[in-house]
């Protein structure tokens, strides 16, 4: 017998979803949701999660004005500012920058060898002798930026981080591309995951997502099962939504910054799926469906400091909201 599950991604969450989307999109999130989605929600409320629904990376919409609106983001030197990231303001490129800028390249089918060498080149003059790459560079304190967000000193050697180079080279690995930096910068997250004790929710969630590409699966696979039981133990997921007590906020988070399952296990597939029984997964997603708000869109949980960035944050969230529902309404999901 075949066991029916309720989608929680339907066409009326959408359609509010898409409303949000049109009315307080960036350009380059309405374009990501154009491609991803196909522009047009089902106002008649059946589920999108079906074998039906588009999935993620495919030719529903024209990837062209995906690239086009990244590309205004795209800097002379080869990195990514002006707002990419919401929370990093400016023209200076920053590496932060670059995990949303190879997802979307992605996600339109378009990250090869000829544009990851120009990130690549980039990344290789700010990297540390060690190939990991700071999560910014001293060129932002001259730029507005959010206070938990320490900006390097001038004239300092840079300082690699596995928040920002696991992030970066996870999708790099993904698409097979090759380059000099990205072989260290591998070694550089390989020896962070192995070191890896005492951590916090954005550095886990960045070593599970290098762990997830890693092309030594035994190695990962092993890795992934002592991050999980870190992340457990040191009580940096909620397991439920209702107890937000057992959950532990890390220093310098907001006081309702929980992470749950589906943030560290985004799809199915990922490593981080196994930390979590079926019922636990199931509460946070059931959570995460409940928080779309009355226009639509997702709320963020991080420190919010600046009104025009958590404006310009939320979209991208909503996106995020709506790729992670739709993985886990296929078959397969929770």
């Amino acid at each position: 017998m075949t066991r029916t599950r309720t989608a929680r991604l339907t066409g009326d969450r959408l359609d509010a979803a898409a409303a949000f989307l049109w009315t307080s999109g960036r350009v380059l999130e309405q374009r990501r949701f154009a491609h991803l989605f196909g522009g047009e929600s089902d106002s008649a409320g059946d589920p999108v999660g079906s074998p039906a629904g588009n999935p993620v990376g495919s030719s529903a919409g024209d990837p062209g004005g995906v690239l086009a609106a990244l590309e205004a983001h795209r800097t002379a030197d080869g990195g990514y500012a002006y707002g990419l990231e919401p929370d990093v303001r400016g023209p200076a490129a920053q590496p932060i920058a670059v995990p949303g800028a190879l997802l979307v390249l992605e996600e339109a089918g378009a990250l090869d060898q000829a544009r990851a060498r120009a990130v690549c080149d980039w990344l290789a003059g700010v990297a540390a002798p060690d190939g990991g790459v700071p999560v910014v560079l001293p060129s932002l304190r001259r730029y507005p930026h959010p206070p938990f967000v320490p900006v390097p000193e001038e004239g300092r050697p840079p300082v690699g981080a596995l928040l920002s180079t696991g992030q970066i080279v996870a999708p790099l690995l993904r698409r097979g591309i090759v380059h000099p930096w990205l072989t260290a910068a591998t070694a550089f997250c390989r020896a962070a995951v192995e070191n890896l004790r005492e951590t916090h929710p954005y550095e886990a969630g960045a070593a599970i997502r290098f762990l997830d590409a890693a092309p030594d699966t035994v190695w990962a696979g092993r890795e992934a099962a002592r991050l999980g039981a870190l992340v457990r133990e040191q009580r940096i997921v909620l397991l439920d939504p209702a107890r937000p007590e057992d959950s532990r906020i890390s220093p310098g988070y907001a006081p309702d910054e929980h992470h749950l399952p589906h943030d560290y296990a985004r799809r199915p597939d990922s490593l981080a799926r196994r930390w979590f029984s079926t019922a636990e997964l199931a509460r946070g997603l059931d959570h995460l469906a409940a928080e779309q708000q009355s226009d639509g869109g997702w709320p963020i949980h991080w420190a919010r400091w600046s009104a025009s960035t958590e404006s310009e944050a939320r979209p991208g969230v909503t996106l995020q909201a709506l790729l992670t529902l739709r993985a886990y309404d296929a078959p397969g999901g929770a």
